[in-house]
């Protein structure tokens, strides 16, 4: 069945802050033949939520300023609001396998350096 996930594929996890391009990048993995979810860790207070709901074999977490997820999302919060997000997502940031800094780069410059990323580690 074309575009079906192999499954042999290990399963993605993507966390990171509102605006970060958790859902851009995980909608392009996909496209890709990964099996990869978006996880909403930053709206949950259980540090490791991300690996009881979704288990996977390997974590990115996307990073942004508070500066790029407003320009992004145009979000109606405060820096204190994208510190609290940061802050959940400390455990997540501490054991993902992949790490993005997204500030400055377009969806198709993040989804290349997590496929190149995930070519490393796969």
């Amino acid at each position: 069945m074309p575009g079906a996930v192999e499954p042999s594929h290990p399963r993605i996890a993507i966390v990171g802050p509102c605006g970060a391009g958790k859902s851009t990048l995980a909608a392009g993995l996909s496209a890709r033949h990964f099996n990869a979810h978006q996880i909403a860790q930053e709206h949950s207070y259980v540090p490791n939520m991300w690996q009881v709901v979704s288990k996977p074999d390997i974590l990115i977490y996307l990073d942004a300023s508070f500066e790029s997820c407003n320009q992004r999302k145009r979000l109606d919060w405060n820096l204190k609001d994208h510190a609290e997000q940061i802050h959940r997502l400390r455990h997540a940031r501490e054991y993902c396998e992949i790490y993005i800094l997204t500030d400055g780069l377009t969806p198709d410059e993040i989804l290349t350096h997590a496929v190149q990323a995930l070519e490393g580690l796969i």
